[in-house]
């Protein structure tokens, strides 16, 4: 996950953390990362109605939560609808799996806590949603201890969909690095004026190639390619030197990266 000034071996990107063994977004699924050996855990964030950041993918709480049979008045069931005190009575676990029955959905500040010296990956999900997020997202990661060492050393960067809150979150806090999440094939023009403020550059491992990678590394921009969980993508992506793979199955790319080192 480098950032500017040089490239580092692939990092192993827990997506959601270890998404494909735990529930996702969840400490477990924090704890597992860490045991399968990610360099990186990465998460998404949005806010309850009470203004505090959590952790969660979609912007319903249906699909990971019991949220329709606690509330079941509540439809649709929108984060930004329910209060903290509110969201920490759901089951966040047990939709998985019986063995995870009990996980909650965390606070961002809890799951830093929880990924501790590992590296960080935070999405803002439709921060358009949540007015002023960049923010308070700001003053959530100034809070974490040696926040100028971890950002210099890569292990830390905000990434989003949308580019321009992602730019209005660089200009807030111009010392987090910034990562573009691409849902398509970047457009070099796009992509070169995007260099001179962007740390990273992230499609979707099926949108690139290695002379797209060359490219973002010849910008000075770093590449981190999603969701990749087959083996034989994961080799792909490292053939090509991506600066991360975002997977789900961090136990597979470990050893793969590890071999290269």
């Amino acid at each position: 996950m480098s950032a500017r000034g040089g490239r580092r071996p692939a990092a192993v990107v827990a997506h959601r953390g270890s998404a494909a063994g735990a529930p996702e977004n969840t400490l477990a699924a924090v704890r597992l990362a860490l045991e399968h050996g990610a360099d990186v855990v990465e998460t998404d964030v949005r806010r309850t109605r009470d203004g505090v950041l959590v952790v969660l993918h979609d912007e319903s709480l249906a699909r990971t939560t019991d949220v329709r049979e606690v509330f079941p008045e509540r439809g649709p069931w929108c984060v930004r609808d329910l209060t903290l005190e509110e969201v920490r009575r759901l089951d966040a676990g047990s939709w998985f799996g019986p063995a995870f029955a009990g996980e909650r959905v965390p606070t961002l500040r809890e799951w830093m806590d929880a990924v501790g010296d590992a590296g960080m990956l935070v999405e803002a999900k439709q921060p358009h949603l949540y007015p002023g997020i960049e923010h308070q997202l700001a003053a959530e990661l100034r809070a974490v201890p040696g926040l100028h060492e971890a950002s210099a050393a890569g292990r830390l960067a905000v990434q989003s969909f949308d580019r321009d809150w992602l730019h209005r979150f660089h200009e807030v806090a111009p010392d987090v690095p910034v990562a573009l999440v691409h849902p398509g094939v970047p457009d070099d023009e796009l992509l070169t004026a995007d260099s001179t403020w962007l740390a990273a550059l992230n499609p979707a491992l099926g949108n690139i190639t290695r002379e797209l990678v060359d490219r973002m590394h010849g910008l000075g921009l770093a590449t981190n390619v999603w969701t990749v969980n087959d083996p034989r993508d994961i080799q792909r992506a490292l053939d090509w030197s991506v600066d991360g793979v975002i997977t789900d199955h961090p136990e597979l790319a470990r050893p793969l990266v590890g071999a290269r080192r």
